[in-house]
């Protein structure tokens, strides 16, 4: 994902000042993230954090939360926005916790550029750092087929829920919540809340 990082990296003033805000936030994903996210036991990952707006946003609502990042731009600016929340520059095909050490995993857009071929890696990463009952909530590009779409920064995927489903379920996951967004000018827009099952 070096060439996805090196990307955002050029654009990420661009990146931070029109998307990275909750105010560019849609009404109904903020209200979807903050009932998963009050239902959570445990610590929470915001996996591929950006600039730092969800965490943050979580983290004055109470959630015990940190973010991480592969673009340091993107962690320099979060650190700078929130500095009470931790954030740290990593990437979520290999994330620095122990197994099962998690409540929850916030990935809101954070697996788009994973080619289908490549998108069990975040996946695995996310059922081996979630402790069993542990929840994710994915955000994603929805579509009625895997492939890939003209995106501003770098290659990235849109998915069938059906499709990303299976792949869910073959780490271990089973997709509890499915909803689907539409609007004008936007792409559609998906979201999977997920539990983790019992080793």
């Amino acid at each position: 994902m070096t060439d996805v990082a090196e990307a955002y990296s050029r654009r990420a003033a661009e990146y931070t000042d029109l998307l990275g805000s909750m105010a560019a936030v849609h009404p109904a994903d903020r209200l979807l993230v903050e009932a998963w996210a009050d239902a959570v036991v445990g610590r929470v990952l915001d996996a591929g954090c950006g600039p730092g707006h969800w965490t943050g946003h979580l983290a004055a609502r109470g959630t015990d939360v940190r973010g991480i990042d592969l673009v340091p731009a993107f962690v320099a600016r979060a650190r700078a926005t929130f500095p009470a929340v931790p954030f740290d520059v990593g990437s979520i095909d290999a994330v620095d916790e122990a197994d099962g050490a998690l409540g929850g995993i916030l990935s809101w857009y954070s697996t788009i550029h994973h080619a289908p071929s490549r998108i069990a890696v975040p996946l695995a990463e996310f059922a081996r750092i979630l402790r069993p009952g542990g929840t994710l909530v994915l955000g994603y590009f929805d579509g009625a087929s895997v492939e890939e779409l003209d995106h501003a920064v770098a290659p990235a995927y849109r998915w069938p829920a059906p499709e990303l489903r299976a792949r869910l379920e073959d780490h271990g996951f089973a997709v509890v919540e499915t909803h689907r967004r539409t609007g004008e000018g936007h792409r559609p827009h998906g979201a999977l809340v997920c539990r983790l099952g019992d080793a």
